[in-house]
């Protein structure tokens, strides 16, 4: 295997958290809030997030070839960035960290349109755009439970 497919895979399972036995893509999900909670500053998390959500676009589709499986279990990286997306401009509170982690994993299962459409896309864009739709949806509804916290409270 090339260097580069060896790069791929590393990137795309988490360097290694794909590889769990049990639901890697929760496993995915909670190191993503575990970066949330320790990178203090909000454009460092910003960015990160964004460069997060580059290479998995650059990666997930070369890792389902050399997997041989369509969206192969083992490919986490895009609940890692749909995780981290879901926490963009989330207070760190624990009330909000544990719904939004909560969140995300419903809706990433539950394939809202238009990602239940997405997912069926070959390659990155069916790999990774499900889990930036469940990332976005699990957003707005943090946001719109913030809100509406703050009027009826």
């Amino acid at each position: 295997m090339k260097i580069k497919d060896k790069l791929c895979l590393s990137v795309a399972t988490l360097f290694g958290v794909g590889y769990t036995p049990l639901l890697p893509g929760t496993a995915a999900s909670l190191v993503a809030v575990i970066i949330f909670i320790l990178v203090k500053n909000f454009s460092y998390f910003f960015g990160f997030t964004v460069f997060s959500v580059v290479i998995s676009f650059l990666c997930c589709g070369r890792a389902e070839k050399i997997f041989g499986q369509k969206d192969c279990k083992k490919i986490v990286i895009d609940d890692f960035s749909g995780m981290l997306i879901t926490l963009l401009w989330i207070p760190k509170k624990v009330e909000f960290i544990v719904a939004g982690f909560f969140l995300f994993r419903m809706v990433d299962i539950i394939k809202m349109p238009p990602a239940d459409k997405i997912e069926k896309c070959t390659g990155s864009k069916g790999v990774v755009g499900d889990d930036i739709v469940a990332g976005i949806y699990a957003n707005i509804i943090l946001h719109l439970a913030r809100l509406a916290l703050k009027i009826f409270s």
